[in-house]
């Protein structure tokens, strides 16, 4: 709880994964992937309940043996490659309330697939959303090669901006800043979850953001290497 806020930290987590089979349970540098979020979501101070909602039996079982609370599984409905995760967020919230009767002011998203979050990042973001009042608050960190001014389009074989760039700029020149959903971590009051059935996007919507070292997010079998490097550098400090 925070100014008052109760607080729902929630992991989803599905069986089905085409990039990387069993992502969410796959070995990473010896534990499960999704025990590395749900270690750092139990350490928050601000999360009242924290749940990994997922549609798998496996994934259940370890989730539960790690700490986390898993009051259901999920419907195949909105378990399939087409749900959305509002949905399943949206599922959870009204779960909980009509049949535990656990009202929520705020939910949180962790997401598996970045292990490199910490309890930190989880907090400041809680915080930068409930304390400043804001409708969502998410994770994001700053590109630099994908800067927008480097992007371009094609006509008929031609180059064309999307956004103005001056040519040979170099990468830390290029202004202003770009950011991108680091696909990390979502704070969204409950209120406007369940208005208007997105986890951000609103004009009060502000962003934490994640220092470099602590992003990844893993889609495939080389975003997994890199994840190993970065926990292995981490250790080494």
């Amino acid at each position: 709880m925070l100014d008052g806020k109760r607080i729902l930290g929630i992991t989803l987590a599905r069986g089905g994964s085409k990039g990387v089979s069993k992502k969410n349970v796959r070995i990473l540098n010896g534990r499960p992937l999704i025990c590395y979020t749900i270690s750092e979501a139990l350490k928050s101070h601000y999360i009242d309940d924290y749940i990994v909602s997922t549609d798998c039996p496996e994934i259940a079982e370890i989730a539960d043996k790690a700490g986390a609370e898993v009051p259901f599984l999920r419907p195949k409905s909105i378990s399939g490659d087409k749900a959305t995760s509002a949905s399943a967020i949206i599922h959870a919230v009204e779960h909980l309330r009509d049949n535990k009767g656990r009202q929520y002011d705020y939910v949180v998203e962790l997401m598996a697939t970045n292990p490199l979050k910490e309890v930190c990042d989880i907090d400041g973001c809680i915080e930068r959303a409930v304390i400043d009042d804001r409708d969502c608050c998410v994770a994001v960190h700053r590109i630099w090669d994908q800067h927008p001014s480097r992007v371009k389009k094609m006509i008929q074989g031609k180059l064309v901006n999307f956004y103005p760039e001056i040519p040979e700029s170099r990468r830390q020149d290029l202004t202003p800043p770009a950011f991108i959903r680091s696909g990390s971590i979502y704070v969204t009051s409950v209120d406007y979850l369940l208005s208007s059935g997105a986890r951000y996007g609103t004009d009060n919507t502000y962003a934490y953001v994640l220092p470099d070292e602590r992003v990844v997010n893993i889609d495939n079998i080389d975003d997994f290497r890199l994840a190993e490097v970065k926990l292995k550098n981490r250790g080494k400090k």
